[in-house]
């Protein structure tokens, strides 16, 4: 089978961090080649060098059989080689039409000829199952309709080679169906692909071979269909790993969260939380299911301060914090992990020290006479990086040189740790390998062991049914059905969050 791609010795360094160590990596021609490993292991850098996002210090590219130099992403696009980024690289308020082509018809010096592009992208989009119209303004798009305007760029530039980082991170369920069937339908035009992702499950499922990376080198390459995905787990991590939960029943205490009839709007100033009541006791987990979309998010920044409240009231042991500051409702005693950590989550211009005390900065243990105590910070930092197994150089590099997951591990070490008794988690293994979503399960379990009352809201089916006592169902909004553990039942719950069924 002829190559596409072959990348060899591939080095890069930064400081403090040898990223990528002599690699040697190569994609057949009509291939889905899944890249795994650990967060930091180097994954993503791999990739950038070959958009030409880094340049590495050692090693060549071979692409279509030639020696090449890719200095920069439009050297990449050229060679036909397109990247769909896990943050996708869109104009919101551009049509389709207008975002597929931006920066293409003006390089060739022509008049604009949009009426061309459109009939393109509607012989692409029927091609391969993409179903986009080329008219629609790209804000008013869902997410994993979105992606496939990022996958439509690409082929419109004639993409020879695809890479997808974390595809599926924001997708859900439905959705992860449409793209595994779209990128199957590529393949079988020849588009080699790929395919960067943490769950095992999935690159069994979508992949024909699989690379694994560990702290900058290459493991293994294995076929697809002569591995497990507890083999793969093990080649990644080094050793077992376990992501089933088993929950021992335990008495529930006092109510620690209570939200009474709350309304939220969403950016666009529309109702997006609906007269929704919840009440939640130490010593369990309430899981919130539902599709992505339909309040979570609202939900959570309401909790946790960052968003305004328009009626309805919040407790958090038994003290009012309806719209309080996300400080006070610290004090109160909440942790929260936000879903979006650049924005919420951490300050990506502070070192991880500075990161990790966040909204603790005042207390005494950090703080004396209105000075910062540095020592107390850093050691502090350094026992979180320690605990948490947190991939960086040291606590003085800044939080935005840490990869997605380490910063996921860096946040939820910091809200993890604090004294409180109530826990928000939104999300909170979205970008994490196998081994770190292993430790935030036995973590959650273990808070929950000590009494913490947990919210967890997630999009993941098996991690809320996993990690649950009892799982409340949102839909547009409203809470429209809760089920007891001993309840449990998938096709239930999946009617109640495609809004079928009421309980």
């Amino acid at each position: 089978m002829n190559q596409i791609l072959q990348m060899r010795g591939i080095t890069k360094h930064f400081p403090g961090v040898l990223a990528n160590d002599h690699i040697d990596f190569d994609v057949n021609e009509g291939e889905i080649h899944a890249l795994l490993g650990e967060n930091g292991s180097g994954k993503t850098t791999l990739m950038n060098i070959l958009y030409g996002l880094y340049q590495p210090q050692e090693g060549i590219i071979i692409f279509d059989g030639k020696e090449v130099k890719i200095n920069s992403p439009l050297q990449s696009i050229e060679l036909k080689i397109g990247m769909v980024h896990q943050h996708f690289m869109l104009i919101p308020v551009f049509t389709v039409v207008e975002n597929v082509i931006l920066g293409i018809e003006a390089e060739k010096g022509i008049k604009l000829d949009l009426d061309k592009a459109r009939e393109e992208i509607r012989h692409l989009s029927h091609e391969f199952g993409l179903d986009v119209d080329p008219d629609a303004i790209v804000w008013q798009l869902p997410v994993g309709m979105q992606q496939r305007v990022e996958i439509l760029k690409a082929l419109y530039r004639g993409a020879k080679l695809l890479i997808l980082d974390e595809p599926t991170a924001v997708l859900t369920p439905q959705e992860i169906n449409d793209l595994f069937k779209i990128l199957r339908d590529m393949r079988s035009h020849g588009t080699s692909i790929i395919f960067i992702s943490h769950k095992l499950n999935e690159v069994m499922s979508i992949s024909d071979r699989v690379t694994i990376l560990n702290r900058g080198k290459v493991i293994h390459t294995v076929n697809t269909k002569d591995t497990s995905p507890s083999e793969l787990a093990r080649m990644m991590v080094g050793r077992e790993v376990f992501l089933h939960v088993d929950l021992i029943s335990q008495e529930t205490g006092d109510i620690k969260l209570k939200v009474e009839n709350l309304k939220v709007l969403n950016d666009k100033k529309l109702i997006a939380v609906n007269d929704l009541s919840l009440e939640l006791r130490s010593g369990e987990i309430l899981g919130i299911a539902g599709v992505d979309g339909n309040g979570q998010s609202e939900l959570s920044e309401a909790l946790g301060g960052l968003r305004p409240i328009e009626s309805g009231k919040v407790f958090v042991n038994g003290v009012n914090v309806t719209n309080k500051r996300p400080e006070i409702i610290t004090q109160c005693g909440m942790s929260y992990v936000p879903q979006d950590r650049k924005k919420h989550g951490v300050v990506i211009d502070f070192s991880l020290a500075e990161n990790s005390i966040l909204r603790s900065h005042k207390s005494k243990e950090f703080s004396a006479n209105g000075f910062s105590r540095k020592t107390k910070i850093n050691e502090y930092a350094d026992d979180l990086i320690k605990k948490f197994d947190i991939r960086t150089p040291n606590s003085q590099v800044h939080a935005k040189t840490l990869s997605g997951g380490n910063m996921q591990k860096l946040i939820c070490a910091r809200e993890f740790s604090r004294p409180h008794e109530v826990l928000i988690v939104v999300q909170p293994t979205r970008g994490l390998d196998v081994a770190a979503m292993e430790f935030i399960y036995s973590s959650l379990v273990d808070e929950r062991s000590r009494g913490t009352a947990i919210l967890l809201i997630s999009t993941e089916l098996d991690e809320v049914f996993s990690l649950s006592d009892r799982i409340a169902v949102i839909y547009e909004g409203k809470i429209v059905g809760e089920l007891a553990r001993e309840n449990f039942n998938t096709e239930q719950i999946g009617l109640l969050m495609a809004g079928s069924v009421t309980h």
